[in-house]
């Protein structure tokens, strides 16, 4: 339960991703309380049947591109993990963040959200040492 296992996890949802492997898909993912946002799509999704079929709809789609990720930041805190990335689609940025669960040893997603960016990120070793004020 640390930060490498919980970063393969992760890595092993994009590997699913960009095989169409829904077999793999549906191992990822947990088996109750499960909750997905894609980007663009008008609902969230709630439920392991919903999510598990916006995966086979998505496979379905010719014209889906691979996802490349990066800058992966993990966060654990007890049974839960996080991992938040940027996303690469066919030219276009997306913010993720993955939620995860230890569960009988081994990590399973319990929730997915991606969405656009405006601007590519800064790498974290360009980041600014000091922080710059902020309105929020």
């Amino acid at each position: 339960m640390d930060e490498e296992s919980l970063l393969a996890a992760n890595a092993a949802y994009y590997r699913a991703f960009s095989a169409r492997d829904l077999a793999a898909m549906e191992t990822i993912w947990a088996e109750d309380g499960v909750t997905c946002v894609h980007p663009g799509w008008p609902v969230a999704l709630i439920g392991r049947a919903p999510v598990i079929g916006s995966y086979c709809d998505i496979f379905r789609n010719p014209s889906q591109e691979a996802i490349r990720t990066e800058e992966e930041q993990a966060a654990i805190d007890g049974v839960d993990g996080r991992v938040f990335c940027v996303e690469q689609v066919g030219g276009g940025l997306l913010l993720a963040s993955n939620w995860f669960r230890f569960i009988d040893g081994t990590w399973r997603l319990l929730h997915h959200q991606a969405s656009p960016i405006a601007a590519p990120p800064q790498k974290r070793k360009e980041q600014p040492k000091e922080p710059k004020p902020s309105f929020h």
